[in-house]
Formats: structure tokens, sequence, C-alpha cells
């Protein structure tokens, strides 16, 4: 059992490190030259099968598919949502169905009472029912969707349903971050202050030892001439 365990745990670590590689390669091959900043992905497959068997290119094939959010650089800042795909045998990525932020409707986390890696998107046009490679890619997945539409979207916003309260609350991988950046500085700043204070202490007795001394050079001083006379 333990052999197994250690088994299954590295296989997942060498999944982890294959997905955040290949996030990194979308991220500068698609969204870099068009001058885009991708903010997040989830690695994903279908619930349910497409009714048409083959690819839209025409040939059969697997291949890997992701859901990436990115924002434009330039201003008026633009968000949407990008469709890539990977295909067996190819080390290059390619885009396919994108929308604008604003043509999300829905998000659906289909059960808010535990971690599933199966959600839903609805668009306007469209509707996509995923099941993500972990729950965990989904849950930050969902975090940075939801900080997003909060943020760039100012009028209709989508809704989120049956979505944990992590996701929605103050648990957030971002607000987390937020946290710890408060933390580590209100750390620091007691540390300074901490340090201050036993300098000042220092100073005090250092101060108190050379008064203590000059008295005693000036007592010493005086009984020797005391006994000079």
């Amino acid at each position: 059992m333990a052999g197994q365990r250690v088994r299954e745990n590295s296989l997942r670590a060498l999944l982890a490190c294959s997905t955040m590689s290949a996030k990194s390669a979308i991220s500068k091959e698609i969204f870099a030259p068009l001058d885009e900043r991708m903010l997040g992905a989830v690695q994903v497959k279908r619930r349910t099968k497409k009714k048409i068997p083959f690819l839209a290119t025409g040939g059969q094939g697997e291949y890997l598919t992701y859901i990436c959010l990115s924002v434009t650089n330039k201003k008026p800042t633009q968000a949407s949502i990008t469709k890539v795909k990977q295909f067996e045998g190819s080390t290059s990525f390619v885009r396919r169905s994108q929308w604008m932020l604003e043509q999300l409707r829905q998000v659906n986390g289909i059960d808010p009472n535990r971690d599933s890696a199966e959600f839903d998107l609805l668009f306007e046009n469209a509707f996509d029912q995923w099941v993500a490679s972990t729950a965990s890619e989904k849950c930050t997945f969902f975090q940075i969707l939801h900080h997003t539409c909060q943020r760039y979207l100012t009028d209709r916003k989508p809704e989120f349903i049956n979505c944990q309260s992590k996701i929605m609350g103050g648990n957030s991988i971002l607000h987390s971050a937020a946290d710890s950046v408060t933390s580590a500085v209100q750390k620091a700043s007691q540390a300074l202050n901490e340090r201050g204070e036993r300098l000042g202490r220092a100073e005090e007795k250092t101060e108190d030892m050379k008064n203590s001394a000059q008295q005693f050079a000036e007592t010493a001083h005086k009984l020797a001439m005391k006994h000079k006379c």
C-alpha cells in the first residue's frame, strides 16, 4: 500500500509539472505575440462526447484541451476566455474558440459541498460541460475567473452557481497572496521594532556604565588626592 501511494504521488507530481510547463508554453506561444497576458488556465476533457466524431480539421487523433483566461495589456483592458488545443505528436498549441468575458453568462461548479473536478460554462452562443484534470486545478481557475469578472466587468457579471464558498469568499489564492504579503510586512515591522527596543536598552546600559565608570574614576581620584595629602 505504501509503495502504491508513493507511485501515485509521483505520478501526480509529474502531471503537475507537465501541466505547469504546458501553461507556460501556451502563455508564450498563444498570448504573448498578441500582447495579451494569460491569467490562468485549466486542462479539461468533455463530460459529454460530441455528436461529430472527427475534428474540425478533418483528421482524427488525440489532443489535450485547455480553457485559458487572458487580458490585453493595452487599455482599455479586455478579458477573454480561449479554448486551446495540443494535438498528439505536436509540441505546439492551436487557438480554437474564443469568447469575450462579457459573453460568459453562467459558471456552474456542479457541487458546492465537495471538491469536484466537473464544471459547466454557459456563454451567449455556447454551452460546454467539462472535467478538469484535478479538482484543485478547477478551484484555482474558478478563483481567478471570479476575481477577473469582479475586476473587469462593470455592468453584467456571470452567475456563479453550485460553487464552494472558498471560491467566492476571502479564501481565494489572490486574497491569500495579499494576506501573505501583509503578514510578512507586519513580521518585518515587528522585528525592526524589537531590534530597536533592544538597541535602545543596550544604549541605556552603555550610558549607565559610562556614568558609573566616570563616577568611579572621580571617586578614585579624590581618594588618591586625600591619601597623598
